[in-house]
């Protein structure tokens, strides 16, 4: 397994996150709100396909779940 993948992966779904995060507390509405929402998940599904190759598909639905609660929560 490459460790600085899994990091690397992980730092970019941190980020999608914070994103998201900072889309809802921001000034766009309705339907534009929603894309931006939309496409940052879209991104976090596609890393977490990645993630599953490195550490399974288990493991890298625990990560990407852990890391919405640590930056959402």
């Amino acid at each position: 397994m490459a460790q600085s993948e899994v990091a690397q992966l992980r730092q970019q779904i941190v980020e999608e996150y914070e994103a998201m995060k900072r889309g809802l507390s921001g000034l766009k509405l309705g339907s534009a709100k929603h894309a931006f929402i939309d496409a940052r998940m879209k991104r976090v599904d596609g890393y977490h396909n990645q993630l599953s190759q490195h550490v399974g598909e288990q493991d890298a639905t625990m990560a990407i779940c852990e890391l919405y609660v640590q930056v959402i929560g």
